[in-house]
């Protein structure tokens, strides 16, 4: 299983093609959208770069949105047992909480590198927050998203009464500084799930806007995701 890369320079800038995005509520706050396949090696070289950043007074935050080539992260507590193709994707080894999970095209990632001193020293508020942030930002596309005890994510019922995961979350924080962060299915290639046992939950399966028959583009939702984020975490305090 391949390791990640390690950031190569403290304050490395983002992989090219990483564009701001204008118009978000949050001073300080760096708003990046990439149009490309951000390689994952990458993505955490950037992050771990604006945490070190942070820690050092320099820097602001950062909210970037991107997309993935087809791979799978296994995260602190992914179990090898849940690696079902093991040959079928690159799997990386990833320093976020959680187990095995797919990331791709279609998907919107969003890495938040976000100073919790500003807001609350609290990790299970900060995961709650997320989730809530995923919830509103799906039924701003008439889609009900619903949290789970002991299943970590956002979930959907599907007509049949059976429940799917619409959205993923896995994040790490480093002396009150968070990174990584959530995964919302747009509309992704749902068979590459299969590789994996998502997030090490065997009995419930995966959803996206697009099987759920909403067809909202990945700017769209990025429309979505940064009203929301005015509302729960751009303020500092």
């Amino acid at each position: 299983m391949p390791e990640v890369l390690q950031a190569g320079s403290r304050f490395a800038p983002l992989p090219q093609g990483a564009e701001p995005t204008p118009g978000l509520p949050a001073p300080g706050l760096e708003w990046r959208r990439s149009h490309g396949l951000v390689p994952y090696e990458r993505a955490v070289a950037a992050m771990e770069a604006r945490v070190q950043a942070l820690h050092e007074g320099q820097g602001s935050e950062l909210v970037w949105l991107l997309q993935h080539p087809p791979l799978l992260t296994a995260g602190t507590s992914a179990d090898p047992a849940d690696l079902l193709d093991p040959g079928r994707l690159p799997v990386y080894r990833s320093g976020r909480g959680g187990k095995f999970t797919y990331h791709g095209p279609g998907q919107r990632v969003v890495y938040a590198v976000l100073d919790l001193r500003r807001r609350r020293q609290d990790l299970r508020w900060y995961v709650h927050t997320l989730e809530e942030w995923m919830i509103r930002t799906l039924a701003d596309f008439g889609i009900r998203g619903e949290r789970r005890d002991g299943r970590i994510g956002i979930w959907v019922v599907m007509r049949d009464g059976s429940e799917r995961k619409i959205g993923a979350i896995g994040v790490r924080v480093r002396r009150w500084i968070a990174y990584h962060g959530l995964a919302l299915n747009v509309a992704p290639e749902l068979g590459h799930f299969q590789a994996i046992v998502p997030c090490g939950i065997a009995d419930f399966g995966v959803t996206s806007l697009a099987e759920l028959g909403v067809a909202a583009s990945l700017a769209e939702v990025d429309g979505a995701l940064a009203h929301r984020f005015g509302h729960l975490l751009a303020a500092a305090g």
